[in-house]
């Protein structure tokens, strides 16, 4: 990847320039990060695994109609992606109360809410990614309201599925965090899921013990970050076995 001109680098991930107009190379790192970037360590093996279960879940959402950026994994930590306009928003969809909206609202954490709740975040690193409403959104034209209606419908669809995908393997999926982007081909323009869906921007619990599988172990310093997300990858059937998740750490500890 040296010889590839890179684009942008974020904090678990860097895009590089792709193979084809159009195109770039999403580069999982294994660098985690929590608290606005205050809180920092590298943990072997994480950016390989959410390569592969973002993969996974990609493929299964276009699948079902969910348009997204992935086009192919090309290694252990690389995906070929479709180049696209982020809209400068988070979009995060709760099930169940948790983190901030714990803190913020005084909700037990763990308290099914009365219904999916969507909620905004401004993508601003420096100003903490702050909560914003609708109005904000329109207001500041971040989105114009046909691009707000569409993430809006696609993250509640994309919730529907994936909450139903994770009780499949025996996880609550209690909240996630997404990005939208804009596709432009030609004189068209669409509104297609980006970024990532892995254990960094899902809060995923265990069904029947509620053990934490997802990046709150790291901001809590619970340990076993990566054996969870391995746990995780297992569990979808990504991975087939322990060795496997060897496998992965030998990659990782090889400098491949």
């Amino acid at each position: 990847m040296s010889r590839r001109r890179m684009i942008y680098e974020g904090k678990a991930k860097i895009l590089y320039e792709g193979p084809e107009p159009g195109t770039l190379i999403q580069y999982f790192k294994d660098d985690a990060t929590a608290f606005n970037a205050e809180k920092k360590a590298v943990l072997d093996g994480k950016g390989v695994l959410n390569n592969r279960i973002s993969e996974f879940i990609m493929q299964r959402l276009a699948a079902v109609g969910i348009p997204n950026h992935f086009i192919k994994r090309l290694n252990m930590r690389e995906q070929l992606i479709k180049k696209v306009e982020i809209i400068p928003l988070e979009v995060i969809v709760r099930n169940v109360a948790a983190g901030t909206m714990s803190k913020r609202l005084g909700i037990t954490e763990g308290e099914a809410l009365p219904r999916a709740i969507v909620e905004f975040c401004y993508k601003k690193d420096e100003l903490g990614d702050p909560l914003v409403s609708e109005e904000h959104i329109a207001a500041f034209g971040w989105a114009s309201p046909q691009e707000l209606d569409e993430m809006i419908s696609y993250a509640l669809r994309i919730n529907d599925f994936m909450s139903g995908l994770f009780a499949g393997a025996g996880i609550r999926l209690i909240d996630f965090k997404i990005e939208f982007g804009r596709l432009f081909e030609g004189e068209m323009v669409r509104t297609i899921l980006a970024d990532e869906i892995s254990p960094d921007s899902c809060r995923l619990w265990d069904l029947e013990t509620n053990e934490k599988l997802d990046k709150d172990r790291f901001r809590r310093d619970m340990g076993g970050v990566t054996e969870a997300y391995a746990e995780v990858a297992r569990r979808l059937g990504i991975i087939k076995e322990s060795g496997q998740v060897a496998d992965i750490l030998d990659f990782n500890n090889s400098g491949k």
